[in-house]
């Protein structure tokens, strides 16, 4: 019904025009009468003062028509624009990571992985990867890409598995300035982007753009994985050591493929560290 009165009302200037007409041609039919003779011309008149303003009718409505499919265009294009962007994004992380994989990836194994879930709007930040216990995934191995480290995995499912990013108040690695001997702890502020690095003595010299990356010292994750760059340090009070602003590597929000570390940390040094624990 709504189609028919659309139809109707796109007509209407077509039956006014019309009606005039033939109220025209009726009226010089029978232009042999005086009488209707100055009818036929008044007739005539208003038809003439009425053509432009129906004529003017018929243009806009034509314009609105083309503007409301021209606006429709502009939508599908839109929504193609930014599929193409997506996929352009994703084929240059897919490249980054081939690289990666072929020219600088650790000496352990690495497993592919897409990240399917993320929860990045408080302190306990999470991430989900298509990856389980059935591809070889533990609790523990690291996450990365070809920019640095995002984080470990801490619960392996069959086919998934939960990883804890950089971004997480509760995410510690152990970490060195790269080309020197000063290590620290790495750690999030749980405001900014920001990391911390600690426990790095004021004797350091600390330079913005420094390289931070992981120590392998702490048997969680392998050494020389980048973290990110130094952006400033101050003096952490009452203390000898100072506190290093670090800019991770990893844009998390960006992020959807990465690899998986098949990392084991050693069993003797955790046997150990659980019989020092013990003992004192």
């Amino acid at each position: 019904m709504p189609f028919l009165l659309g139809k109707l009302e796109n007509a209407r200037d077509h039956i006014l025009t019309a009606i005039f007409l033939v109220t025209a041609i009726a009226l010089m039919v029978a232009r042999h009468d005086g009488g209707l003779q100055h009818t036929r011309i008044m007739a005539m008149t208003a038809l003439s003062y009425m053509e432009k303003p129906l004529a003017s009718v018929r243009v806009y409505r034509t314009a609105l028509q083309t503007n409301q499919e021209l606006q429709r265009e502009n939508i599908r294009l839109r929504d193609e624009l930014s599929r193409l962007r997506s996929a352009n994004e994703e084929i240059t992380q897919l490249r980054s990571l081939l690289n990666f994989r072929d020219n600088g990836a650790p000496e352990y194994p690495l497993l592919s992985a897409r990240i399917t879930g993320k929860s990045l709007t408080g302190l306990r930040n999470m991430l989900t990867v298509d990856r389980g216990s059935s591809h070889g995934v533990q609790t523990g191995m690291p996450l990365v890409n070809a920019s640095g480290l995002i984080g470990r995995v801490v619960i392996a499912g069959s086919s998934y598995a939960q990883v804890m990013p950089l971004h997480n108040n509760l995410f510690r690695a152990s970490a060195r300035i790269q080309g020197s001997r000063s290590y620290g702890m790495i750690s999030w502020n749980g405001s900014d982007d920001t990391l911390i690095l600690n426990y790095v003595p004021q004797t350091v010299r600390v330079e913005p753009g420094m390289i931070v990356e992981t120590s392998g010292l702490s048997n969680t994750f392998p050494a020389n994985i980048p973290i990110g760059t130094i952006t400033g340090s101050q003096p952490e009070p009452g203390r000898d050591t100072q506190i290093i602003f670090v800019e991770p590597f990893v844009n998390l929000n960006s992020l959807t493929e990465a690899f998986l570390i098949l990392y084991q940390p050693s069993t003797e040094v955790d046997s150990l560290v659980q019989e020092y624990e013990v003992l004192f």
